[in-house]
């Protein structure tokens, strides 16, 4: 065999493996038009080497950005450097439908893409090859643990029984909005409230039927608060919530709806009818501390005097 035919059989076999590698091969020229197009192109884009022989990508593709590719094209040829995308910041550069749409959860083939230059014998870059790889699997699996992430670090804020903040993450956004306020001098409002005679109830009609109790006041004060408000089950039977851009009149009124609310809704348990009302008490911020903690202290002290006042009703600290 000659020099000559041997070296057509090793340029045939690279070919042959160019072909059927399973990743997407695509070489361009400089203005963007397709020199070669590998099996793994045709199979996912549905057209053959005949359709796309020495057509302009950006006609073929047009959801790819001219702009972007472009530059992307430039820097490689003129730095005669690699350039690379990744699916984290374009899921894709081609819309290829996912090959496996039932398992993989994806309707579009998530892409990394590998530009690279081909330098020519005269040692000038005319030309560029892509390497278009199949990462769907990967980025779903990545999107997978990143959701179940987020979602164990909601669960980690939300208390089991009342699906409010628990105390940790409600006094956590206390401290904040609190801040918040000594920047703005806005005004709010914060309500501690305490299920009455919780003690009692556990006693004469055990702990099952007061969690049936907590569960019913936490329903009613989602019920009854808007979507800017903040509550929180801060321990036991006691509740705190957090009213913005609301004076003390303003959360008098929030109060005394809760109130009343819950004072109608009768707990059955095991068939017996069990009476809840709930004591409360509030505090408009005053900028007297660097610190949430006055705040509370002062809506607590405020809760307190109810509780001596005959329980069930609200008070506001004149602090």
């Amino acid at each position: 065999m000659s020099e000559t035919d041997s070296s057509i059989d090793e340029l045939h076999e690279l070919l042959s493996i160019l072909q059927h590698v399973d990743v997407g091969l695509v070489m361009l020229d400089l203005d963007c038009n397709i020199l070669l197009w590998n099996s793994f192109m045709e199979n996912h884009s549905g057209m053959g080497r005949a359709d796309v022989d020495g057509k302009s990508l950006f006609e073929l593709f047009p959801n790819i950005s001219r702009e972007w590719f472009s530059k992307k094209i430039d820097a490689v040829a003129h730095l005669n450097s690699r350039s690379f995308s990744v699916w984290k910041q374009r899921p894709f550069l081609m819309k290829f439908q996912s090959y496996r749409p039932i398992t993989s959860r994806s309707e579009w083939m998530y892409q990394n893409v590998t530009i690279f230059p081909i330098v020519s014998l005269r040692g000038t870059v005319d030309k560029v090859c892509l390497m278009i790889y199949d990462v769907t699997d990967m980025a779903l699996r990545e999107q997978n643990i990143q959701t179940a992430n987020q979602q164990l670090e909601e669960l980690s804020k939300v208390d089991g029984l009342t699906q409010l903040l628990n105390r940790r993450a409600w006094e956590e956004l206390l401290s904040i909005e609190y801040k918040r306020l000594l920047r703005s001098q806005a005004t709010s409002t914060l309500v501690m409230l305490d299920i009455d005679h919780f003690k009692r109830v556990n006693d004469n009609y055990g702990h099952q039927a007061g969690d049936e109790i907590i569960r019913m006041v936490s329903k009613q004060l989602r019920q009854q608060k808007r979507d800017s408000d903040i509550a929180g089950r801060y321990g036991g039977e006691e509740f705190g919530v957090i009213l913005p851009d609301t004076n003390g009149q303003g959360g008098i009124v929030f109060c005394e709806r809760l109130r009343k609310a819950i004072e109608s809704t009768v707990v059955e348990y095991d068939g017996k009818p069990i009476p809840v009302t709930v004591s409360l008490g509030l505090a408009e911020v005053s900028f007297d501390s660097d610190t949430h903690i006055k705040w509370l202290q002062h809506s607590d002290e405020a809760l307190y005097a109810s509780k001596e006042n005959g329980r069930n009703r609200c008070t506001l600290s004149e602090k």
